[in-house]
């Protein structure tokens, strides 16, 4: 089905490459004007938005399905079934009773509407935060040109486009001006091709990537201009018929969550059967056991997991949009909190975004105006996205003294052709016609290619052979500003005589004129910046398509360790297993392609590595598809903004940091909740196994087993706003299951031994005290056994209450709680108020509802010695942990 569909967009598409324009506008039902308002909206509903990347989690229904179906819910659900026919549908008229029922059902509600309001308000921060990149179009519509969202595109729009713009959606160009663009994401391959408006003669052979007519979808516009007639748009176009959604694994999120799914289960699949058949061996009904044991599951695994991570991620993500850092998605959050790697282009990140322009030489060093009236004419004429070497040469035009001779260069000269800049080539070629006609070709860029291309050079108004005039001499010229961490660029000419176009051919036997040297400094914050991410444990490695001599100038000067540079070339000579041993010592990456970049970063996450990418051209989109976390800036490509998963609105290393320990916050709340619910939980399900074999009655019902759940987990909501200690965030954290079984089974036991103290106490002392002095056996009136059996228990759960809320306190932090280390505010409020109106529950009418009752004043001393020797137990226990495993959360 998909082939055949994809075929049927190709055939309806191409069929527009072979007609002429007149008539494509008349198929479409459009005009050189554009479409008017109504027209819009009919071609809307006909051929459907211009959105195909839209998960189906982005739909409310999909939100309303995973806030109210999921695993935890689904076990509730069975429950309250089961509730239902045991103590409704099978049960006597006297002895019917639907509370447990609806009280499960309403957990169900609560919990789903809490999770449903949480991700909703996270949507909307998101989508605030979205608009400030949201990546638009130019369009003309009614006769008037507009900025619009590329998700209002329609069939039938009149498109312009111009350098560094990403083209929104399949179109036939009605007019171009020196267009070239690069198709690799969708044909993976890296050469850029110059685009047309003819209609083309039918070829049975070419395929629709073939047709230089056609703009198609997610290319991207390397230089030049063009407009064109929308054909498709979204899921219809070219490039939706093979996309597919953003992979949720990118983040590495789904695999840790599963990770922790996994360890949680384990322990159910342990524990679970164990309840099951302890309680038909003590004498229990299959139904009744059945219901204990999943509520022992749900009582095992926090049922408000999902919606704690979610909290975490929002709060975090808001946190780092007020530290002028957009987190496109949430889950990046992740990535943020466990990177070790941060592979960075130099320009604009470790030097100044602009840089100056401070020599113009000939061959042989000297000033030569000429040599820069070429490069001036060569920025001016060519159309490519801007950059700062372009606009610090175009800068020169307001030197003093000098606007009218450019005046008269820009009235004397005429662009004719161009050759754009790519990767592979590594400079830019235009064609320039003079007030007499004469046709001159100028070529700047990378010295080592502009100079191979090179047969004669020029000094002094004469042309010489090149020979005795190659790399050495170049170096002697160059080679001390290369050292010093300036940019250089050369320059060359080549007659035309009064040719109007030029072809790649053309870029051979010129004539080289001279150099140009820029000053790219270091930034003043670059050296602290770096100095930041090592002391957070993060490598920086510098990936650049600038000279080794340059980008190793400069990273000596910032602190970066320079002396084993990685060329491109050499990269390309190694297997996957030689780079892999080479990249974890290696921190300079210098005259590096695109595709190369992308290597890089693979590699680096194969070895282990998190990594996040920052980049803002076209050519980093590869590397920051492939980074574990994408990172762009605010004034990067459209393009780049759009593949990027977070957006810095300053380009600064010192913001980066302020992301990445926002990240590690966010991640250690995240883990507080996981580890010491999970373990609490443990030791309570622990509790239980043993009591259920020597106990004549359940110590704890399963209402009263999800009610403890809840209402703890209702606490933790406040985790996300709680305070993360220093050395918590000094370095990556891991996010899976791998330490979480370690955890449990070393807190967990703890609560488990002063519950059978508990146990021990309720059973022997309290419960005889208040029913006639004797234990459970040898009562017969069955009111005094249901006293008994409700003070037992509710006893139990208020001991399973204050301590599961107390440790928190204890196992939130490695230092001494309250004292070396405190909780926020909101945390600590919370919490013992938490405390006072749970323990408040049973001294209400509310208390018989849930089968709990009022105990003596005197068991709240107990309660109390159980609890400060619970902490100071506890305390002790973290500190060998601490020593033997150096981390606790």
């Amino acid at each position: 089905m998909a082939k055949a569909s994809r075929a049927t967009n190709d055939c309806s598409i191409g069929k527009y490459a072979h007609q002429e324009i007149a008539r494509v506008y008349k198929e479409i039902g459009t005009s050189p004007n554009g479409l008017s308002r109504s027209q819009v909206e009919r071609m809307r509903e006909k051929h459907g938005a211009n959105s195909f990347s839209r998960r189906n989690n982005d739909t409310v229904m999909w939100r309303l399905r995973r806030a109210f179906i999921n695993p935890f819910n689904v076990i509730l659900f069975v429950l309250g079934v089961v509730s239902l026919v045991t103590d409704v549908v099978l049960a006597s008229n006297f002895a019917r009773n639907t509370t447990t029922a609806i009280i499960i059902f309403s957990m169900i509600l609560i919990s789903g509407i809490i999770r449903l309001t949480q991700e909703m308000r996270a949507k909307s921060a998101e989508q605030q935060l979205n608009r400030l990149i949201r990546e638009s179009v130019t369009v003309r519509r009614e006769g008037e040109v507009k900025e619009l969202p590329t998700e209002q595109l329609v069939v039938g729009d009149i498109v312009l486009l111009s350098a560094g713009d990403r083209v929104p959606a399949d179109m036939r160009l009605t007019s171009v001006r020196d267009l070239f663009v690069s198709q690799a994401s969708i044909t993976g391959e890296s050469a850029i091709l110059e685009k047309h408006c003819d209609a083309i003669e039918r070829a049975n052979s070419e395929a629709l990537t073939q047709l230089g007519n056609l703009a198609l979808m997610m290319t991207t516009v390397i230089s030049g201009s063009g407009e064109g007639i929308v054909l498709a748009v979204g899921k219809n176009t070219f490039y939706g018929g093979f996309a597919k959604p953003k992979r949720d694994d990118k983040h590495s999120f789904q695999k840790g969550a599963n990770s922790i799914s996994w360890v949680m289960l384990r322990f159910m699949a342990v524990l679970v059967p164990i309840v099951f058949v302890l309680l038909r061996i003590t004498g229990g009904k299959w139904l009744e056991s059945f219901t204990f044991a999943l509520s022992v599951a749900v009582g095992l695994i926090p049922e408000m997991l999902p919606m704690v991570i979610t909290s975490c991620l929002a709060r975090g993500s808001i946190s780092m949009g007020r530290k002028q850092t957009i987190v496109k998605d949430i889950n990046a959050m992740q990535g943020f909190g466990s990177m070790d790697v941060l592979c960075m282009d130099k320009t604009g990140t470790l030097t100044n975004e602009s840089i100056l322009l401070e020599y113009y030489m000939d061959v042989l060093g000297n000033e030569s105006e000429k040599v820069l009236d070429l490069a001036f004419l060569n920025s001016l004429c060519h159309s490519g996205a801007c950059n700062p070497i372009d606009n610090a040469i175009l800068a020169c035009r307001t030197m003093p003294g000098h606007e009218r001779h450019y005046a008269d260069v820009l009235a004397t000269n005429r662009k004719m052709d161009e050759i754009p800049f790519d990767y592979s080539r590594k400079f830019v070629s235009t064609l320039v016609a003079d007030g007499n006609g004469e046709s001159r070709l100028i070529v700047k860029g990378d010295i080592s290619q502009v100079v191979a291309r090179c047969s004669y050079v020029e000094y002094r108004g004469e042309v010489h052979s090149i020979c005795g005039y190659g790399h050495q001499s170049v170096s002697s010229v160059v080679g001390e500003m290369l050292e010093d961490g300036m940019k250089v660029i050369a320059v060359a000419r080549k007659n035309m005589e009064g040719r109007n176009q030029i072809a790649p051919s053309d870029e051979q036997d010129l004539v080289l004129m001279g150099y140009l040297a820029f000053f790219d400094a270091p930034k003043k914050t670059a050296r602290t910046s770096v100095a930041a991410l090592k002391k957070l444990k993060v490598i920086p490695k510098v990936l650049t398509g600038d000279r080794a001599e340059v980008a190793a100038s400069i990273c000596r000067r910032v602190g970066i360790p320079h002396k084993s540079v990685l060329t491109g070339a050499k990269l390309d000579e190694m297997s996957d297993d030689e780079l892999s041993r080479t990249v974890e010592n290696a921190h300079v990456f210098a005259e590096l392609m695109p595709g190369q970049k992308a290597r890089l970063v693979s590699i680096l996450k194969r070895n282990g590595h998190t990594v996040g990418f920052l980049g803002d051209g076209i050519n980093d989109i590869p590397a920051l598809c492939e980074a574990n976390v994408g990172i762009s800036v605010d004034t990067a490509v459209d393009a780049a903004k759009d593949a990027a998963d977070v957006v810095l609105l300053q380009k600064d290393l010192g913001v980066l940091e302020q992301g990445i320990l926002e990240g590690r916050k966010t991640f250690v709340n995240m883990l507080k909740y996981i580890k010491i619910t999970a373990s609490s939980n443990f030791g309570n399900i622990l509790s239980i196994v043993c009591a259920s074999a020597f106990l004549p009655f359940l110590p704890m019902t399963s209402l009263q087993i999800l009610l403890l759940n809840l209402l703890y987990d209702a606490l933790c909501i406040i985790l996300p706003w709680d305070n993360v200690d220093n050395e918590e965030v000094l370095s990556p954290r891991d996010w899976s299951g791998r330490t979480l079984g370690r955890f449990m089974l070393c807190f967990g036991p703890i609560s488990s031994l002063f519950d059978m103290a508990t146990f021990l106490f309720l059973y022997y002392v309290l419960c005889p005290a208040l029913c006639g002095g004797v234990t459970y056996l040898d009562i017969a009136d069955p009111a005094v056994q249901f006293r008994y059996v409700a003070l037992f228990q509710t006893g139990w759960f208020l001991e399973s209450m204050w301590t599961q809320v107390l440790i928190l306190h204890f196992l939130r932090t490695r230092e001494i709680p309250f004292v070396q280390s405190r909780p926020s505010g909101p945390v600590v409020g919370i919490t013992i108020a938490g405390i006072i109106v749970f323990t408040a529950i049973t001294f209400t009418k509310a208390a018989s509802v849930f089968g709990l009752t009022r105990l003596p004043s005197w068991y709240f001393l107990f309660l109390s010695a159980v609890a400060v020797l619970y902490m100071l137990l506890t305390t002790a226990v973290k500190t060998t942990y601490q020593k033997k495993y150096l981390e606790l959360i």
